[in-house]
């Protein structure tokens, strides 16, 4: 990666986050809780930025049609966001399978 990829890199993160920070306030709370769940459960495709950046759009969308957050992700968000990565693998699932081949 060169210094042009890490400062592109950096303009679209900030570009990402005036995002966020121009949706409503609960849809912000519930952006970043997602965000945070994510990095903790860590699916392997999360560094290419299309599930952020999906999720975002998604909010977007709803706020343009006068939704509120929770009727877009349901009261259970974590249930939610598994939804979402259910078939992407997890840094965790990976471990696991490497736990699992050195017991044999």
């Amino acid at each position: 990666m060169g210094i042009r990829d890490m400062i592109d890199g950096k303009r679209e993160w900030r570009a990402h986050m005036a995002r966020i920070k121009a949706l409503p306030p609960d849809y912000q709370i519930v952006y970043k809780e997602m965000q945070k769940y994510f990095f903790k459960v860590g699916p392997v495709d999360l560094a290419d930025g299309g599930l952020l950046s999906g999720i975002l759009d998604f909010f977007e969308e709803g706020v343009d049609n006068g939704k509120g957050v929770i009727e877009l992700t349901g009261a259970d968000v974590a249930a939610f966001c598994d939804d979402l990565i259910k078939d992407s693998p997890t840094y965790a699932d990976i471990y696991q399978d490497s736990l699992g081949k050195g017991e044999k």
